[in-house]
């Protein structure tokens, strides 16, 4: 598929974005904003009327819901609108949005069903202030993960991904968490349904306003993934049966 032909949707999920949110779009390439879909969780401060402003399709959340409620929204949303990808972009100014081609066009070319970047293949995670306990716990976590996947990926824990509309038609990431732990779900399922994955470099960005959990959702996120990869294994297996990681 061609670029110009594509239906290429933006997501945002986002909570307290304000301070980040123009600077965010300010790096988005021209050619890929033309649909930007901004899914607000209950913030407290601007970021809806700062988005609507600035022309954006708004959802608006009355309750917060979590970063994985948020992102099911974002998906729902972004399939109505006809998206042929989904392109999600944290608004906090962590990931550089200037990298958006090089996630799509894998799946342009059809060489993928979803990209994902990587800090791991960016070569510099530490220098962009990435704490050392949470470096260390990604590799642990990414490494325990592609000996349960039987497959190879740098990182599972970006949140700078794309999606074609035959992986997010495919997996039902609506039974997913509402928590951050929907990030690895998302990817399990694709896994189960022997969907192909890519990855591209990236860096992330570390700063008071860029959104990061703390030490103890992260322990908790950790389990998370441990849980999901057990739940995988078994399905896989033919153990235990989990109608989260079959096809619609």
């Amino acid at each position: 598929m061609k670029l110009e032909e594509a239906r290429i949707v933006i997501v945002l999920p986002a909570y307290n974005a304000e301070k980040t949110l123009k600077r965010t779009l300010d790096e988005i390439p021209p050619a890929f904003r033309q649909h930007v879909l901004l899914v607000d969780d209950a913030s407290r401060d601007g970021t809806v009327a700062l988005a609507r402003s600035l022309g954006l399709t708004v959802f608006v959340h009355p309750h917060n819901r979590g970063y994985g409620g948020n992102q099911k929204t974002c998906y729902r949303e972004a399939l109505a609108l006809g998206a042929d990808i989904v392109v999600m972009l944290h608004p906090d100014h962590q990931y550089d949005a200037r990298v958006i081609p090089d996630l799509v066009h894998p799946l342009l070319r059809g060489d993928a069903d979803a990209a994902f970047g990587s800090r791991m293949l960016g070569g510099h995670p530490m220098e962009g202030g990435m704490p050392g306990w949470k470096y260390k716990a990604n590799i642990f976590l990414t490494a325990f993960a592609n000996i349960v996947f039987r497959r190879y990926l740098s990182e599972i824990h970006s949140g700078f991904r794309a999606y074609t509309r035959k992986y997010l038609e495919t997996v039902r990431f609506e039974e997913n968490s509402d928590d951050f732990v929907f990030d690895t779900e998302i990817i399990a399922q694709g896994m189960a349904n022997n969907l192909f994955f890519c990855e591209v470099p990236i860096v992330t960005r570390y700063f008071p306003e860029a959104s990061s959990i703390n030490l103890r959702r992260s322990i908790q996120y950790g389990f998370g993934v441990l849980g999901t990869l057990l739940r995988y294994w078994l399905h896989r297996r033919g153990l235990v049966k989990s109608r989260q990681f079959e096809a619609k």
